[in-house]
């Protein structure tokens, strides 16, 4: 599995209750490393943005990257606010599995569902067929059928397509 990090939550630091933050060294290495997983994989960082900061071109490398890659899985952690956005422009993909995966609390903090989220992803992207998905909130959708929804803090399906 290669795994492209691009910042986000999941890798934020924050430094006080004003909510200053900064996006830190990728946290998916260690959390696969505690989690003592047996499968093999690399980890490329692409970006280190907050999602709300990247644009077509920063897709743009990502989408190259996804394409470039050898692997056939494919884990990007993402930034949740634009990690729709960034799923469509990669479009679709006919011999990879790809899945996108965040965090709504940085890995950091104690409650954060950042592991989770990782581990249902992985098996995800070792078990789905070719695509590209979202891994959130222990739901799986295509990138078209999916909107975050504020409110609750969580994604949700946006029309009855499977």
């Amino acid at each position: 599995m290669h795994i492209f990090t691009t910042g986000g939550t999941i890798d934020k630091i924050y430094f006080d209750a004003q909510s200053e933050f900064q996006i830190g060294e990728p946290q998916i290495s260690r959390l696969l490393h505690e989690a003592n997983v047996n499968f093999s994989y690399r980890v490329t960082s692409l970006l280190k943005k907050d999602s709300l900061e990247i644009d077509d071109a920063d897709r743009a490398i990502i989408k190259d990257a996804v394409h470039q890659c050898p692997e056939q899985h494919i884990l990007i952690t993402h930034g949740t606010d634009t990690m729709v956005q960034t799923a469509k422009a990669i479009g679709e993909l006919q011999d990879k599995t790809l899945v996108l995966v965040g965090a709504m609390q940085p890995a950091r903090i104690i409650a954060s569902d950042a592991v989770y989220n990782i581990g249902f992803a992985s098996a995800a992207c070792q078990l789905l067929p070719a695509g590209v998905y979202i891994a959130m909130n222990g739901e799986i959708f295509r990138p078209n059928d999916v909107a975050k929804d504020r409110a609750s803090m969580s994604f949700k399906k946006t029309s009855t397509h499977s």
